[in-house]
Parts: structure tokens; C-alpha cells; sequence
């Protein structure tokens, strides 16, 4: 038997079909209870309590318990990065669906990925802050950037003594190229929510861009 983490236990998990739907919908952030991810994954309540039950044995997602109900969430950044990188894998395969939801072409331009930007408008994100000397490459934000991100009311002190990685590269699935995840990643996110540049739709992955001219005029593009 070869040395080496579990690979095939983690693919198993996320392999089932109703599990993998249930890990789709907390790739949005918000914490689910059983039953909405029963109904998303198209199982009765019985059968979701024990695929969450797995999922939870095997470290991907988090429970708890608030009053009645007990909540549901990925249990990291890390694992929505890698379910990202797992979904470009199967869309550089091609389309697996004969029509494409609704919300395709929605989720394309901008969508959540647990925390922080993707989509289209997250790679330009990503790219505008190289572009403009905000980011160093291997995402080292500059003096310059630093500045920048402290006027939209970001503590980059506070950022840097968490134990997240302040910038992390993530593989967009659907423009198969990085956008920006990490502390930086999510606190950029938020800033552009309480500016109004960004608006979740609720229930679901997509962001919608209200303010994206704002947000482009602020990168410079």
C-alpha cells in the first residue's frame, strides 16, 4: 500500500452524486440546514442525514448547532478551492448537461466561491490587481496595494497574523485561470458588498454586479 494521504477516500465522498450536490450548494458560503440540502440534493430528509454524516467524518464539512436547527458548512476555504479545480476538470470535458440552467451564463460572469470572487469578473479582478502594482507576483501585495485596500477599510495587519493564507491563487473552472482567494480574497469581497459593487442572489452562487463600473474604474480597467 503506497505512503500517502487517502485520495480515494476523499473522491468517494465527493464522488456520490446527491453528496456532490450537496457540496455544490455550501460553495456559496452560507451554512444549510439538512433538509434545504436534502432538497437540493434530492433526497429525503433520512437519506440526507446520513450522507451528511459522512461528509462530516471525512473533514468537509462543518455542523453546528444553533437553537432547533443544526447548520451545515464547508468546513474551509480550502475545500471550495479544491471542488473549483474539480469543476474545471469536468468542464474542460464539455458541457455534461443538454441544456444549460438558467443561471449559467449568470454564474460564468460572477459567482461566489465560498467566500470570495470568481467567475469572469473575479479573473479580472485577479489580473487588475497585477496589473496595477497592488499585487506583486506570487500575490505579495505591494506598498502601493496595501494603501489601496486600507481606503476600502481593510485591516492588513489583522489580515496577516491569521492563520489563512493572506493570497492564494484558485483555478476558476469556468475561464480556466486563477482568481484570488485567501484572506485578501474574501476581505475584498466583503468591501465590495458594502460599497454595493456586489449583491449575492440568495440561495444560490450567483453575484450580481450592480457596481461593476465602479469596481472596474477602482482597478483602473
Amino acid at each position: 500500500m503506497a505512503d500517502g494521504p487517502d485520495i480515494a477516500r476523499i473522491a468517494t465522498l465527493i464522488g456520490e452524486p446527491a453528496r456532490a450536490r450537496m457540496l455544490s450548494a455550501l460553495m456559496g458560503g452560507q451554512a444549510l440546514t439538512a433538509s434545504e440540502l436534502a432538497e437540493e440534493a434530492g433526497v429525503t430528509r433520512q437519506t440526507a442525514s446520513g450522507h451528511l454524516s459522512r461528509l462530516e467524518d471525512g473533514a468537509l464539512i462543518a455542523g453546528v448547532k444553533q437553537g432547533r436547527h443544526r447548520y451545515f458548512r464547508l468546513s474551509g476555504s480550502d475545500v471550495a478551492e479544491a471542488l473549483e479545480v474539480l469543476m474545471e476538470v469536468v468542464d474542460r470535458r464539455g458541457p455534461a448537461r443538454v441544456r444549460p440552467g438558467p443561471r449559467e451564463p449568470e454564474m460564468r460572469h460572477a459567482r461566489v466561491c465560498y467566500d470570495h470572487l470568481a467567475g469572469t469578473l473575479g479573473v479580472a479582478l485577479h489580473d487588475g490587481l497585477l496589473a496595477r502594482g497592488w499585487l506583486a507576483p506570487g500575490l505579495v501585495p505591494t506598498a502601493e496595494g496595501t494603501a489601496a485596500f486600507e481606503d476600502l477599510g481593510i485591516d492588513m495587519d489583522e489580515l496577516g497574523k491569521a492563520r489563512r493564507p493572506l493570497c492564494r491563487a484558485c483555478l476558476d473552472w469556468s475561464e480556466r485561470r486563477t482568481h484570488l482567494a485567501g484572506g485578501l480574497g474574501a476581505a475584498l469581497f466583503t468591501a465590495f458588498e458594502d460599497r454595493g459593487w456586489l449583491k449575492r442572489v440568495p440561495g444560490a452562487r450567483v453575484v450580481r454586479s450592480p457596481g461593476e463600473a465602479e469596481l472596474r474604474d477602482w482597478l483602473g480597467n
